[in-house]
């Protein structure tokens, strides 16, 4: 089975592909570069759930509806700072994109607020669009608190200054299988493989 994923994040991608093959090892996924799809998708949605469903419709037509079209919309949301970044968590500094940026402005924004009360949950909504125009949304969260100084060389985005307490370790700290098992869009991936196997 093929299915487009809305993304040129070849982390993401590849991520995702690890957790659904785990359960459906026949499934391919494409990027939208795979495609041939030029530009951007305009996230204009309010929640990750819109966002998410924008981008899965947008890959679904730019293939005719051969394939299925997936999105992931996922962020951090920081409690102590009211929800941010949530949706804008890729752009939170303003350049889509700019981690460096993005983890810097976090921990400034955060300054001067005990550890215990850093709380956070990454965030994953997945959007599938099926040939037949049908939609589903699944989601899959994962708690934390935010740290001042990054830890490990893995993964992307916040993942340095995330820190998740049952391993000792921020998600860079993890090792892919250890992160695939407890994370946000694993917890959303493992469901969208349960679904799949439905169909």
């Amino acid at each position: 089975m093929e299915i487009v994923l809305a993304s040129r994040n070849r982390g993401k991608i590849a991520e995702v592909e690890a957790i659904l093959r785990t359960h459906l090892p026949a499934v391919k996924l494409l990027s939208l570069d795979d495609i041939g799809f030029v530009g951007d998708i305009e996230e204009n949605g309010e929640t990750y759930e819109e966002n998410a469903l924008i981008k899965a419709r947008a890959a679904a037509e730019a293939c005719g509806y051969r394939y299925a079209g997936l999105a992931d919309d996922s962020g951090l949301s920081v409690d102590a700072l009211g929800g941010a970044p949530g949706v804008y968590s890729a752009r939170y500094a303003g350049e889509h994109g700019d981690d460096a940026a993005n983890n810097a402005l976090l921990v400034r924004n955060l300054a001067g607020i005990p550890p215990a009360e850093r709380t956070a949950r990454f965030v994953c909504t997945l959007a599938l669009v099926l040939p037949d125009g049908r939609t589903f949304t699944l989601r899959g969260e994962t708690v934390g608190r935010i740290i001042d100084t990054p830890r490990g060389s893995g993964g992307f985005g916040y993942d340095p200054y995330f820190y998740y307490e049952p391993y000792g370790k921020t998600f860079a700290e993890l090792t892919a299988a250890e992160k695939n098992a407890i994370s946000h869009r694993g917890k959303a991936v493992e469901q969208l493989a349960d679904l799949l196997a439905t169909l």
